[in-house]
């Protein structure tokens, strides 16, 4: 079974390429599951309801987050109640929301899927790997295939990770740095793993902002208000093989495609289902 996990979905630029990828890919992939970073969604940073109701109607099943997932009040309420979003899971006790919860898939296959968050140069949150080792147990009792998302800073953190968890969940993606890594395979444990997922949000941009203003804080070292980039947007994610037995992963296949490159036919030939 394929199950697709979007990178961190920046403004209405990355909304837009979400919802024409997944117009796109109808009859040519079928897809079992469609997960999405959602933490940028809303004007770079934190959730709205009309913009969870948007990806949600594109056809976005999970919204997974990260450290920006209550910059706006309005967010707030979502994460505390929503079924389909979830904010890290080792969070300290008592924050609102859950991090992790069991979905079906279109066919009815119940996948597990976790949101965690890094902490080097993240802040202070209780440590991702021991809180795998005492959630998996448990959540591998509910589903076979448990795919995570490791927000994080570090490369290396997320690639530790990765190899620590080998063998213990079906999948694993990357998020948080915008920048979509060459890594993507399936480790010898059978878990298939990409360091970062990359992202969907304005091509020509400085991880989804406006270069202007990204360069001026560089330049200047002075406080900056960052505004979402405009121009054409791009769909950045990873494509998950899983069997629905065992938890496995057999193949892994990212992707990072322009809303140009959407329209040609040639693009989609790579999608098409065996």
């Amino acid at each position: 079974m394929w199950i697709l996990f979007f990178g961190d979905v920046v403004g209405k630029p990355g909304r837009k390429a979400v919802a024409e990828f997944l117009s796109r890919l109808r009859g040519i992939r079928d897809v079992d599951l469609v997960i999405a970073n959602g933490e940028n969604a809303a004007s770079g940073m934190g959730l709205t309801d009309s913009v969870v109701r948007d990806l949600f109607e594109a056809g976005v099943d999970v919204l997974t987050g990260g450290n920006h997932m209550w910059d706006k009040k309005e967010g707030i309420p979502l994460v505390r109640a929503g079924e389909r979003i979830l904010r890290p899971a080792n969070c300290p006790p008592g924050v609102d929301g859950r991090g992790w919860g069991v979905f079906r898939g279109r066919s009815g296959t119940p996948y597990a899927v976790v949101s965690l968050i890094g902490r080097v140069f993240m802040g202070s949150y209780d440590c991702p790997f021991r809180w795998a080792d005492a959630a998996l147990p448990g959540i591998r009792r509910e589903a076979a295939c448990v795919v995570v998302d490791f927000h994080a800073e570090a490369t290396s953190e997320k690639r530790a990770l990765a190899l620590y968890l080998d063998g213990r969940v079906s999948a694993i993606a990357g998020t948080h740095t915008h920048v979509q890594t060459s890594d993507a395979s399936v480790l010898p444990g059978g878990t298939g793993c990409i360091t970062d997922t990359g992202m969907c949000g304005p091509a020509g941009s400085i991880i989804g902002m406006d270069p202007k203003t990204v360069l001026r804080r560089f330049l200047l070292q002075v406080p900056v208000r960052f505004d979402v980039a405009s121009g054409e947007p791009e769909a950045s994610g990873v494509f998950f093989d899983l069997d629905p037995e065992t938890g496995r992963c057999a193949a892994v296949q990212a992707f990072r495609i322009s809303e140009s490159q959407m329209r040609s036919k040639e693009t989609w030939k790579t999608f098409s289902n065996p």
